[in-house]
């Protein structure tokens, strides 16, 4: 079963991925735990994200396009990356959720990918 991994990170987290006496830190913990999924061959996708400051936000209303820069809300935490693992169930999602470097600062969110969608026949 896929289950989506969203890495959430609090905003000082986050700056430690460039700070120049706090990144080999930062980034020794996310490859650890980087690691331990390749080896187990559980993911199947992952990506990080560049920061809040570069996203585009759009929202269609009454037909027309609205495009912001940056994100939709000021939050606390902010989307840092995501992976999508094969695991049993969810016990086993979560057990791997927990192992996560952000799990310890912030959160990551669990959820159930959908099963493909079957095409109508045509």
């Amino acid at each position: 079963m896929h289950f989506m991994l969203l890495l959430n990170e609090t905003v000082d987290e986050f700056a430690k991925r460039n700070h120049p006496d706090q990144a080999g830190e930062y980034w020794g913990g996310w490859n650890d735990f980087i690691g331990a999924m390749a080896q187990a061959g559980i993911i199947v996708k992952g990506d990080g994200l560049l920061g809040p400051d570069m996203a585009t936000t759009l929202r269609v209303r009454d037909g027309k396009r609205i495009v912001e820069d940056g994100p939709f809300a000021d939050t606390k935490e902010q989307l840092g990356g995501y992976f999508v693992i094969d695991v049993p169930d969810l016990d086993a999602a979560l057990s791997w959720a927990e192992k996560a470097p952000s799990a310890h600062t912030a959160s990551v969110e669990v959820r159930p990918v959908l099963p493909p969608m079957n095409a109508p026949a045509g």
